[in-house]
């Protein structure tokens, strides 16, 4: 597609596996896109589907000239699929979902619209509160990992989980995605300075295909949970994190050498005590970590100046 063009919408859909969904996924952005006034595109990524994905995605975009094919070499995952059709979307604002048609595309218009009459609105995230494929087993853990996400990262959300959002593109441009970080693009786009809306929209039971998601997903998100923590409060001043661990640990390490010290002093034999090896244990570790603090201050330094990064980011002023 031309680097020069430009629409009102891109759809950026990560897809996997889903041969049997794709054909109807298309017609359904067609007819919830077609008669709503604004021009789009969608933007497939195909994340090394062992499936027909690729092939279907090339029959149906000659057919298709708003579809957007793209193929990543191997299966890299859902974070660096989404971040893929991010680096190509066109349009002024972008809107994801999954596709397994359990995401309605007839909600895009409805969000587009709440952006457009919200102009201090950036992000607007979908709500499934009425889910479908989820049993009462299943809709509590969720609901109480929502709750722990939102307390944690101060983003209040009832529903991390749900692929369909609706940013304007200038956002988008302003983060990047690593590792499996989909599930926190509120919070990176929190700290990107974003003002985020949740509203409900509708959602399917899946009919076709089968679910990609696993329980091991759950210790991910807990590492991916304690590095949103850490972004948000100790990206910039890396120091205070782990120099102030170090110095919970080398304080009293320190009156306990300091101790012992005194007692070999007064002729005391302190050489089997555990007491010494507890000193010097946590002495090392303090001497570490405020020294691992020191190291990411200059690397944030790093980071922010070869190539003039800002560690603020100014907005409009508001409206008269």
């Amino acid at each position: 597609m031309n680097e020069s063009f430009t629409c009102d919408v891109s759809i950026v859909i990560p897809i996997y596996n889903e041969e049997q969904n794709l054909p109807d996924l298309v017609a359904r952005v067609q007819e919830a896109m077609g008669p709503s006034g604004f021009s789009f595109e969608l933007i497939c990524v195909d994340d090394g589907s062992k499936d027909a994905s690729a092939r279907i995605l090339a029959e149906l975009s000659t057919r298709t000239p708003w579809l957007v094919p793209r193929y990543l070499m191997r299966n890299y995952g859902q974070t660096a699929a989404l971040q893929a059709g991010f680096d190509a979307v066109h349009g002024r604002y972008t809107v994801t979902l999954d596709g397994d048609l359990q995401n309605d595309p007839l909600d895009i218009p409805e969000l587009i619209r709440k952006l457009e009459s919200s102009h201090d609105i950036n992000m607007i995230s979908g709500w499934r509160k009425d889910r479908q494929d989820a049993t009462l087993s299943r809709k509590i853990p969720s609901m109480i990992a929502n709750r722990i996400i939102a307390k944690v990262t101060g983003v209040d959300l009832h529903d991390y989980g749900c692929a369909l959002k609706a940013y304007r593109t200038d956002l988008i441009r302003r983060i990047r995605l690593y590792g499996e970080l989909h599930r926190f693009i509120p919070v990176l786009a929190f700290e990107a300075g974003a003002k985020i809306l949740e509203v409900p929209v509708r959602h399917h039971a899946r009919t076709r295909g089968v679910s990609k998601y696993g329980i091991d997903r759950t210790f991910r998100v807990v590492l991916d949970l304690l590095l949103m923590k850490f972004m948000l409060r100790y990206l910039h001043r890396p120091l205070h994190a782990f120099g102030g661990a170090g110095l919970w640990m080398l304080s009293p390490g320190l009156l306990i050498c300091a101790y012992l010290s005194v007692l070999k002093l007064t002729g005391e034999s302190i050489g089997g005590r555990p007491l010494l090896l507890l000193g010097i244990m946590l002495v090392l570790m303090g001497v570490q970590l405020v020294g691992l603090g020191l190291l990411g201050e200059i690397l944030i330094r790093i980071y922010h100046e070869p190539e003039g990064r800002s560690q603020y980011r100014l907005r409009p002023p508001p409206e008269r």
